[in-house]
């Protein structure tokens, strides 16, 4: 037996999904909370698809942003605050929205449905951070139209005296016209909430249930459910449960499944569902599940909606669960109403995996920066010593193990800001085929003697454009992986083949354009990865590893690497089954031109001589950069600040070939002194250093004419080729400044 009242419990919680946005409301408010420095653009992008009029207001009422469904139903662009534009739609909006406004100050957010002369309207309001909040105009009709047919439940709005204020159109396709009273509709008043009634619908009179809820300001919610005879449902049984359009749970306080409808049988891909837990379907995201429901069935506090995990292997589900009591011989019980949540979560997780990035690209540049000017000074210095000896010489092992750990702790900050896809890549068109037989000696090197390294290529595989040394450096780290998966021995494929997708590709959270694409796998046999680790394998500083056996990086660090290229990376495997890891980037058809292979060479092949005005605030980088151009031949002037530079520039006999100068530095940037500078020395190159990316000043760079950049740490090698290459393109202008210097401006040095 059911209480008396039992079934209204259910068509209440029927009704209550019907006109909410909760779903909505907590994805809002959680990417709002999230960080203040993105909150703006999050909300923006959340709102700007929805269906429902949205607008972002700050505290006085003044617009700050809208999508298409508010420009297109209430003119939103034209007018500067919410109330102006629901001017139109309600005849004072100041009242409501100052009402609205309150309670969200208060709980966080607020809804209040208005019938209003265009329909029923519900206006919803929640708070997004601290100066901004976020409305929501939802019609009745939006809503219908949005849920389809998933939720086809008749509803009707009651005044006083029965008057009918409002039907929806599941109620008009029902009674089969506009009523004006509820007498038209229901042949016996009063109605019997949570009971049959006799109702009159265009078909004739019909039994229908119906519930009845009270609403504000004297107003009724009427929701009625046709089809059911009375037959067909024993007094006071819950068989009508099946037949909700809404997926449910019966539970008791101790989580034990009394029932489970349809829908939440699928929702859950559970056939199966008698005399089980919801522990053994739901596992918490952090709050014990048992407690939760027990101060549900208690009543105590505020009980939360919760978003809970599906015990699937195959897949990751989430669902959103809502609890309400009900009554049962005198026993608590608890129904849960589902919802998926799996998108929702799947939004979440990409906002905080962009966050993530964000802060450890934060973290990653400010140390690069710094900790690149200490690597520069020390390698470069290095490298002059190693100039100085030869490997007989006593000390010369003791300077290669200097060189050898720089450039591995140079290596690390690099792999750092390739997670966080910060570092500077020079990007290229290639055969792949070519790339991986350069590589393949090393590789086999990598994997030793157990292991046999196989390759497989396309003979008529597609170029792509990526940075040559990265690419290399991301088969690198899936081959390591690979190899530290079979200890006993094994196979590592590498795989390249054409892929044209005619559709989206959907894989994890990632939407793959339907084109060209070449993809590589690098496929092994050994232990697998366990489901739960799965999706956490290209998180930084995540490893099976023993301590001091791996940094957490390798993956991390392939996986910003392949995204900064504009490629994606996915992988499966199941233990004791292998790993198989697959890249796709976009297929590019232009290959590198030979007029400019040649070009190039011939700037390679250019002068070792010319002026050089070298701008570092560094001086530790500044000198060993001094001596490195001096020892290939080029003349150099140094300045420690770019108003030392111009300063020096100031000298209309002073010819110079090359600048070579910082980005970051006090006083004026790199860049801005460079544009001042080139005012009256159009012709002169430059060539840029920082710690830095070079993206945080790449626009900046690109409308520098002749410009290039080079980032720390770079050697002593790498400064001098670039700098010769960049006075080959100034040919024999280089030759005529020098003799300048010579005769009697001086070197500066």
């Amino acid at each position: 037996m059911v209480a008396p009242g039992g079934e209204r419990y259910l068509l209440a919680l029927v009704a209550m999904i019907l006109g909410g946005s909760a779903l909505w409301i907590l994805a809002a408010a959680r990417l709002g909370e999230a960080g203040a420095g993105r909150a703006a653009l999050s909300i923006e992008d959340l709102i700007r698809h929805d269906a429902a009029a949205c607008l972002v207001t700050g505290p006085d009422g003044a617009v700050i942003s809208f999508n298409e469904a508010a420009r297109r139903s209430y003119a939103a662009e034209e007018h500067a605050t919410l109330a102006g534009a629901l001017q139109p739609l309600i005849a004072n909006p100041g009242a409501l929205l100052y009402r609205l406004q309150t309670r969200a100050a208060a709980r966080g957010s607020a809804h209040e449905d208005i019938v209003t002369g265009a329909g029923h309207v519900r206006l919803a309001v929640h708070r997004a951070g601290a100066r901004m909040l976020v409305w929501r105009i939802e019609k009745s009709a939006d809503g219908a139209a949005r849920r389809g047919g998933a939720v086809p439940l008749p509803m009707l709005t009651v005044g006083r005296n029965n008057a009918i204020l409002f039907m929806n159109d599941a109620a008009r396709l029902l009674i089969g016209e506009r009523a004006r009273t509820l007498d038209r509709i229901c042949t016996e008043l009063p109605l019997r909430s949570g009971r049959m009634n006799r109702i009159s619908t265009q078909a004739g009179v019909e039994p229908c249930l119906v519930v009845e809820l009270e609403g504000i300001a004297g107003r009724r919610e009427v929701f009625i459910m046709p089809g059911l005879a009375e037959d067909e449902r024993p007094a006071g049984a819950w068989s009508l449960f099946d037949e909700l359009p809404v997926p449910l749970l019966k539970l008791t306080r101790a989580g034990a499944i009394r029932l489970c409808n349809r829908q939440a049988a699928e929702l859950l891909g559970c056939a199966e569902w008698q005399g089980r837990q919801v522990t053994d379907l739901l596992e918490g995201l952090g709050r014990s599940i048992p407690d939760w429901l027990e101060d549900a069935a208690e009543g105590r506090g505020t009980v939360h909606s919760e978003v809970l995990r599906v015990r699937r292997a195959e897949e990751e589900v989430f669902i959103q669960v809502t609890l309400a009591r009900a009554a049962q011989e005198g026993e608590t019980e608890l129904i849960a109403v589902l919802s998926d949540a799996t998108e929702l979560k799947s939004l979440e997780a990409q906002f905080v995996q962009s966050q993530k990035m964000q802060a450890i690209g934060q973290l990653a540049g400010g140390v690069a920066h710094d900790f690149n000017n200490l690597l520069t000074a020390i390698s470069g210095h290095c490298d002059l010593l190693l100039l100085r000896h030869d490997q007989g010489d006593s000390d010369y092992g003791d300077l290669l193990q200097i060189a050898q750990n720089a450039n591995r702790a140079a290596a690390l900050v690099g792999q750092l800001l390739a997670y966080s896809r910060k570092q500077t890549l020079r990007p290229e068109v290639m055969d792949l085929r070519d790339a991986m037989s350069d590589l393949t000696h090393l590789l086999n090197r990598l994997v030793g003697e157990k292991i046999v390294l196989s390759l497989r290529h396309d003979p008529t595989l597609w170029s792509i454009r990526a940075d040559k040394r990265q690419l290399e450096q991301v088969i690198m780290n899936l081959v390591v992986n690979a190899r530290d998966a079979m200890a006993s021995g094994g196979e590592i494929t590498i795989e390249t083949r054409n892929v044209t997708l005619d559709a989206p590709l959907h894989r994890d959270r990632a939407i793959v354009a339907p084109g060209r694409w070449v993809r590589i796998d690098v496929t092994d046999e050994g232990i697998g990865i366990p489901p739960e680790r799965l999706q956490k394998v290209f998180e930084p500083f995540f490893t099976t590893k023993k301590t001091g056996e791996g940094t957490g990086l390798g993956l991390s660090t392939a996986y910003g690497i392949v995204k900064q290229t504009g490629g994606f990376i996915f992988v499966d495997s199941a233990p004791g089954q292998g790993t198989n890891f697959f890249l796709m980037f976009p297929a590019h058809d232009q290959a590198e031109r030979p007029a400019e292979a040649a070009a190039r060479t011939a700037i390679d092949e250019g002068p070792d001589e010319g002026i050089v005005l070298l701008v570092e605030d560094e001086a530790p980088v500044r000198a060993f950069a001094s001596r490195a151009l001096q020892m290939r031949g080029f003349t150099v002037l140094e300045a420690e600040s770019a108003e030392e530079a111009l300063e020096l520039l100031s000298d209309p006999n002073l010819a110079v070939d090359v600048f070579v100068t910082d980005v970051v530095m006090p006083g004026l940037d790199g860049p801005s002194w460079v544009q001042k500078a080139l005012i009256d020395r159009p012709r002169t190159r430059v060539v840029f250093v920082s710690g830095y990316a070079e993206e945080d000043f790449g626009d900046t760079q690109a409308r520098i004419p002749n410009s290039v950049f080079l980032p720390k740490p770079f050697s002593l090698t790498d400064l001098t080729e670039v700098v010769q290459r960049q006075m080959g393109e100034c040919g024999a202008r280089g030759r005529r400044g020098a003799q300048l210097i010579g005769e009697g401006t001086g070197s500066g040095v």
